[in-house]
């Protein structure tokens, strides 16, 4: 087997484990995630990425795992900013503590799934349709500066979004308590309940968040923008997306009462976004950026905004609370 088999295998067999751990020991029915507990799976997911990195480093190249290193945390950056709308979805619909692990774990699992189906066609299309690498650059330097200046997550309201409304129109939806419950029969009709729902929509806000940040990785895992994928482009790409996605769950119950603190951080990673975008951009005129001043900018960037998030926080105006 070549290295970057054994890569795929290893990464797969973690994976597999780690799920078993998860669905069977730690994520139980029924069962509320304390902020201890949130911690110690937060650190699970952490340490078995950066096991892997440390595999990747001596099975494949200091290189290959300095990009999955790098990926990673813009990954797991970018999911940090998705946990302030996964806490407004479950205020919304009430979801109850004791159903918020499950129903969170499912979701994620769903959304993984749409992700892997994403990366396979970003990657087809960038091979058929090189230019449109170019499009990539545009979309995150607009996104980066819409985001940057993007006033708070709390005008988001789920029932009003066209995801829910597409959802209350293809399925059939019932207000009757769920009790853990993610369909009921009634009078012999199948009818989803708002556990169902909430878990359609963390799978569809993740996918949407996706859209940002597969273009992304794209971009830093790859040497240059003319340079075909290579397989360690792939696994990596695909795993550092996997890893962070896992870990989003313990990390939602961790923060859920201190995300709001992060007052700055979405500027810090529009900032990263705008400069990934500008990356891509002028691979056009042969200016390549190595990894590790990306990494480093990355690096500076979040670091700058939770530091100036704690120096300079904003009056807050409404409770996060689950």
């Amino acid at each position: 087997m070549t290295p970057t088999q054994i890569a795929y295998l290893t990464f797969s067999l973690i994976l597999l484990l780690a799920l078993v751990i998860d669905l069977g020991l730690i994520s139980k029915k029924n069962t509320t995630i304390s902020i201890k507990a949130a911690l110690l799976q937060t650190l699970f997911w952490v340490s078995l990425s950066f096991g892997f990195c440390v595999f990747l480093w001596f099975d494949e190249s200091p290189l290959v795992a300095t990009k999955f290193f790098t990926a990673y945390l813009m990954e797991w950056s970018l999911s940090v900013d998705n946990i302030f709308v996964f806490i407004l979805i479950f205020t919304y619909f009430k979801v109850e503590q004791n159903d918020a692990a499950r129903a969170l774990l499912i979701g994620i699992l769903l959304a993984i799934v749409f992700r892997i189906v994403f990366i396979a066609l970003g990657i087809e299309l960038i091979n058929r349709f090189h230019w449109i690498l170019y499009l990539f650059g545009v979309f995150l330097v607009y996104t980066g500066y819409m985001l940057f200046f993007k006033k708070d997550e709390a005008e988001f309201n789920p029932g009003e979004t066209k995801i829910y409304k597409w959802i209350t129109r293809i399925f059939r939806i019932t207000l009757i308590e769920p009790n853990g419950r993610y369909f009921v029969n009634v009078h012999g009709k199948l009818f989803f309940t708002n556990l169902a729902v909430v878990v359609l929509m963390l799978a569809a806000v993740d996918v949407a968040f996706a859209l940002d940040s597969i273009p992304t990785v794209v971009s830093l895992v790859r040497e240059r923008a003319s340079d075909p994928f290579t397989p360690q482009d792939i696994m990596v790409i695909y795993s550092s997306n996997v890893f962070a996605v896992l870990g989003l769950r313990s990390l939602f119950f961790l923060l859920k009462g201190a995300v709001d603190q992060f007052d700055y951080l979405q500027q810090g990673i529009a900032i990263v976004l705008m400069f990934i975008g500008v990356k891509m951009l002028i691979e056009y005129f042969g200016i390549h950026i190595d990894i590790i001043i990306s990494l480093i900018v990355i690096l500076v960037c979040l670091a700058g905004s939770i530091v100036y998030s704690m120096k300079k926080p904003r009056k807050k105006s409404v409770s996060t609370e689950l």
